[in-house]
């Protein structure tokens, strides 16, 4: 897996969004690229921002239990998988607006770096290590880049 913490790896991500227009195509599922960017960003709404309300503690074991290994393991994600419901984009976004908010939380992910991860509490899985935080981050970027063919 690659390592989103360093600045290669954050510049090749950034060098595939910025190669995406707004008419670019997806290989598979039903997302528009601007709705992609827009779920991309999820994730880090979820470190940085208080938009999405935390599971309850039954949810949270239950994402533990059953969602954490999918999600922190090098198995790549399958095509059309289910979504969870903070995740699905269904209005449309602006492609410029999310493909820059996407940008800056990979820039500032990158920048708080390995160290600021190792440990942090995920907001549905708990404590998550630096390689599993990196993980999630790469896998989710790369599945989505790649249905979009960047």
């Amino acid at each position: 897996m690659k390592n989103i913490f360093t600045r290669e790896v954050t510049n090749e991500v950034i060098d595939r969004i910025e190669s995406l227009t707004p008419l670019t195509k997806a290989n598979w599922g039903k997302m528009t690229v601007s709705q992609m960017l827009a779920h991309c960003s999820v994730t880090y709404e979820m470190i940085y921002t208080d938009k999405h309300p935390k599971p309850n503690g039954v949810v949270k074991m239950m994402l533990k239990l059953f969602v954490k290994g999918a999600v922190v393991s090098e198995k790549p994600y399958s095509k059309n998988g289910k979504t969870a419901p903070q995740f699905i984009i269904s209005d449309e976004r602006e492609f410029e607006k999310e493909k820059k908010r996407l940008i800056d939380y990979i820039l500032k992910t990158q920048e708080l770096g390995e160290h600021y991860f190792d440990g942090k509490e995920s907001h549905s899985f708990g404590k998550l290590s630096t390689k599993e935080w990196n993980t999630s981050f790469y896998k989710h970027l790369d599945h989505h880049l790649t249905q979009f063919k960047a």
